[in-house]
């Protein structure tokens, strides 16, 4: 590993309550499921990334570390788990994402909804940021989770179109453009985001171009960070991308338009979440 992405760990801080309460309530989050290089500092924080409708994917991108298998079926007391964490919890800004669900007719839309109500009764004063997969296009699914009018609608696109075949075998890169052009149309004051990470491939002004498309499909708030292979069965990475390049992808973002900009080695998709949705809508 560079230098830049050596960092001591973190202090324990809240970390054995999280787990003990994401545990009791057989919760799971991205965190784990994901492997995510933050977690530590996340739970320490008392914070964590809910993922829902189980620990299976239907699709098997080759960056995620995250199972491709038959999912079980959606646990109709999940929203309220979540809720109860969230409050139990004290967040102020609830992260939401979930696995790809194709084996559902609506792709867990309306389980979506269940769960931003569960969050709003049981935390009615915390922003509710949900971070969804592409339903496989059906647009009437994406329209029936921007109507339940989360705080932050977030779709990722992960990577640049010319990659999407060996990284996100499954996905379509335009299909992804048109979810978030969707919400942006059907719901224009509900701030829209997208992440890609670097490191797989792509060229300087690939990115360029990922963000100005984004930016064209009305998506406000943009995260780009390091690819980092979760093991020997993943993609490898084709670069350590260093900190003054990610300082550059921030600086065209912010030239191209984009409110909300985070761009930097560790950031990932709810990375201090909450921050950055009150910055973007403090630049809008």
């Amino acid at each position: 590993m560079p230098r830049w992405l050596v960092r001591p760990m973190a202090s324990p801080g809240r970390n054995a309550e999280v787990e003990g309460l994401l545990d009791e309530l057989r919760l799971n989050t991205v965190c784990r499921s994901a492997k995510c290089p933050n977690r530590g500092e996340c739970f320490a924080s008392g914070t964590a990334t809910f993922l829902i409708m189980g620990e299976a994917c239907t699709r098997g991108c080759r960056f995620c570390a995250v199972d491709t298998a038959s999912p079980a079926p959606l646990d109709p007391g999940e929203p309220a788990r979540v809720g109860e964490a969230a409050r139990r919890m004290g967040l102020s800004h609830v992260v939401v994402t979930t696995v790809t669900r194709d084996d559902l007719p609506d792709g867990g839309a309306a389980h979506f909804v269940a769960v931003i109500e569960a969050v709003r009764d049981a935390a009615p004063s915390a922003r509710v940021e949900v971070l969804t997969s592409d339903f496989g296009g059906q647009m009437d699914a994406v329209d029936t989770v921007a109507a339940a009018r989360p705080d932050v609608f977030n779709h990722n696109v992960e990577t640049v179109p010319r990659l999407y075949a060996e990284v996100r075998p499954g996905a379509d890169y335009r299909r992804s453009l048109d979810v978030l052009a969707r919400v942006h149309v059907t719901q224009p004051d509900l701030p829209t985001k997208s992440g890609l990470m670097v490191g797989l491939g792509e060229t300087r002004q690939e990115v360029v171009d990922v963000l100005r498309d984004l930016r064209a499909h009305g998506v406000d708030i943009v995260t780009i960070g390091q690819y980092l292979r979760p093991s020997a069965r993943h993609l490898p990475v084709t670069e350590f991308v260093e900190p003054s390049v990610f300082e550059w992808y921030s600086e065209q973002a912010r030239e191209i338009g984009f409110p909300g900009v985070a761009a930097s080695p560790f950031v990932r998709s709810s990375y201090h979440a909450g921050e950055l949705a009150s910055d973007a809508a403090r630049s809008t």
